[in-house]
C-alpha cells in the first residue's frame, strides 16, 4: 500500500525537521515507509502547496505569523473538506483548539510534543483511512476524496446523505462510515425503503406491539431499537411516503420512537445514514419530500461519482471482481486484450454493480483460462461495434434497442458536457426529442448545480 502523504506546517525549522524525521522513520510490516512527509514554513506556503498536490493529512502549528493554524484549517476545508487536519498548540490555547475541533479539525496535540502521542494520533487518522481502503475499492482522485470524507465524518454522530446513481456502491460507503466510526463494534442495519410497502415499513423501522394489527401475534422490535448504539442505513430514502417522512423526522429530532399500536416512547441512540439516487431538491420543491427532513438528513452530504467519471477505477475493480468470483470456480483466469479493451472503454451506465455482474457472467461462460470478448455481455460488445469505423452492423444474435439507445444518449451528453442542444445535434435529434428521451430513460446530470440548471433554461429559451 502506498505511503500516506502528510503536509507538516510550522514556522520553526527545528520543529519541522524533528516531525519529518519521526514520521518518515515509521515503517510497515514489509519495511516500506508508512508516511511521506512534505514541510512548509508558513500557512501561506502550505496553502499554495496544498492547492497543487494531494495530501492525506495536514499537521499544522496553531500560532504562526501571517496565516495561523485556524485560518489554514478553514482554507484547507474550503479546498477539500475531506482532508483531516491535526493542530499542534501550547497548553494555553486549548480552548481555541476545542473550538477548532467543532469547526472540523480532526484532533489536536499539545506542545511540547510527545512522540508516542504524535504517532498514535497520526496513526488514528491513517488507520481509519486504511480501514476505508479495505472497504472501498478505487484509486481515482474522485474516490480518494470520498474516502477522506468518510474518515472525516465517521467519528461524528451526525446524519449523512449519500448521493449517487444506482449501482455506484452507496451501501458500501455507509458500511465504511460505520467501520471507521466509534460504533464499529455495534450493529449495522440496512433497509431498502423502496422494497417495503408503507404499512410494513413503519413496523420494520419502529416495531409493533402484540395485537396492533392482523398477524401481529407478538411484539416486535424495529430496526431503530435493534440498531441502538449502532448505525441504521436507510437506502432509497426518496421513495418514502410523506406520512412516513413525518414519523422519520420525529425519530431523528427526538431520538425516540413509538411502536405501531404502542403509546410508550422508546429512547434510541442511532446514527442514521441515508442514500438516494433521486433529485431530492426537486422533490422538495414539488412537495414530494419534506424540506425539514431533507435538512435533517443532509447534514453531511457525500456524492459518489458514477464509474464513467472515474475511469481510473475500472481496472482495479475489474481485478478485484476477477479474484472475488474466481475463488470457487477457476483460479488464474485472465482477460484477453480485446475483452479488457471493451471493459475499459465501456460507459457502464449500471456502474460498479453492472461491472461486477459482467465479470461474474464472463467467468461462468469462459472456456479455458482466458475470458474473451464473446464471454462479455452483448451490450458491451454492441458499444464497440457502434464506435468502430466500419459503421454499425446488427449482430446475428440481435440486441436490445433500448439499451443501445440509452447508451448512445449518455455518451452524447458526456461528450458535450451535458449540453442538451449540442448532444441532440450529435445524434441528429431535435431538442424536444432529446429532452423526451432523457426523461424516458431517467437520465440526469450527476451533481447538477445551479449554473447547470440556468444553462438548460437558457437553451430552452433560445428555442
Amino acid at each position: 500500500m502506498a505511503a500516506r502523504r502528510i503536509l507538516v506546517v510550522d514556522d520553526e525549522k527545528n520543529q519541522r525537521d524533528i516531525l519529518q524525521m519521526i514520521l518518515t522513520a515509521e515503517l510497515d510490516e514489509t519495511g516500506a515507509p508508512l508516511y511521506e512527509v512534505k514541510t512548509s514554513s508558513s500557512g501561506q506556503e502550505a496553502l499554495r502547496t496544498f492547492k497543487h498536490e494531494n495530501f492525506d493529512l495536514v499537521l499544522t502549528d496553531l500560532k504562526m505569523a501571517g496565516m495561523d493554524g485556524i485560518q489554514l484549517l478553514t482554507e484547507v476545508s474550503q479546498l477539500d473538506s475531506s482532508t483531516p487536519v491535526i493542530l499542534m498548540t501550547a497548553h494555553g490555547s486549548i480552548e481555541t483548539v476545542k473550538e477548532a475541533l467543532r469547526g472540523g479539525a480532526f484532533d489536536y496535540l499539545e506542545k511540547p510534543l510527545d512522540r508516542a502521542k504524535l504517532l498514535e494520533t497520526v496513526a488514528k487518522a491513517v488507520s481509519q483511512m486504511r480501514a476505508v481502503d479495505e472497504e472501498i475499492i478505487g484509486v481515482s482522485d474522485a474516490m480518494e476524496r470520498v474516502k477522506k470524507m468518510i474518515v472525516k465524518v465517521a467519528p461524528s454522530p451526525s446524519t449523512v446523505m449519500i448521493r449517487g446513481e444506482s449501482g455506484t456502491g452507496k451501501e458500501r460507503i455507509a458500511r465504511a462510515i460505520h467501520k471507521a466510526s466509534p460504533r464499529v463494534n455495534e450493529r449495522f442495519q440496512a433497509v431498502n425503503c423502496a422494497a417495503i410497502n408503507e404499512n410494513l415499513l413503519e413496523s420494520e423501522l419502529f416495531g409493533h406491539e402484540k395485537g396492533s394489527f392482523t398477524g401481529a401475534h407478538a411484539e416486535k422490535k424495529g430496526l431503530f431499537e435493534i440498531s441502538d448504539k449502532g448505525t441504521l442505513f436507510l437506502d432509497e430514502i426518496g421513495e418514502v411516503s410523506i406520512s412516513m417522512q413525518a414519523k422519520l423526522l420525529r425519530a431523528l429530532q427526538e431520538k425516540e420512537i413509538t411502536r405501531v399500536g404502542g403509546t410508550r416512547p422508546i429512547k434510541v441512540d442511532v446514527r442514521v445514514l441515508a442514500a438516494t439516487n433521486r433529485d431530492l431538491e426537486a422533490m422538495v420543491k414539488d412537495g414530494r419530500f419534506r424540506e425539514d427532513l431533507y435538512y435533517r438528513l443532509n447534514v453531511i452530504p457525500i456524492n459518489v461519482p458514477p464509474l464513467r467519471q472515474r475511469r481510473d477505477d475500472i481496472e482495479v475493480l475489474m481485478k478485484h471482481f476477477l479474484h472475488k468470483h474466481s475463488a470457487n470456480a477457476a483460479r488464474g483466469m485472465k482477460l484477453s486484450t480485446e475483452a479488457k479493451g471493451l471493459i475499459m472503454n465501456y460507459s457502464w451506465p449500471g456502474n460498479v454493480r453492472q461491472l461486477e455482474s459482467a465479470i461474474e457472467r464472463a467467468l461462468l461462460l469462459a472456456e479455458g483460462d482466458e475470458i474473451t470478448a464473446e464471454d462479455l455481455p452483448l451490450e458491451i460488445r454492441q458499444t464497440a461495434q457502434i464506435e468502430g469505423t466500419g459503421g454499425f452492423k446488427l449482430p446475428p444474435e440481435g440486441l436490445s434497442f433500448e439499451d443501445l439507445e440509452r447508451s448512445l444518449i449518455i455518451q452524447a451528453m458526456e461528450q458535450t458536457g451535458w449540453n442538451i442542444t449540442r448532444a441532440a445535434k450529435l445524434l441528429r435529434l431535435s431538442f424536444r426529442t432529446m429532452q423526451y428521451r432523457l426523461d424516458k430513460f431517467g437520465i440526469k446530470r450527476p451533481n447538477r448545480g445551479k449554473g447547470d440548471a440556468e444553462e438548460e433554461e437558457e437553451e430552452i429559451e433560445q428555442l
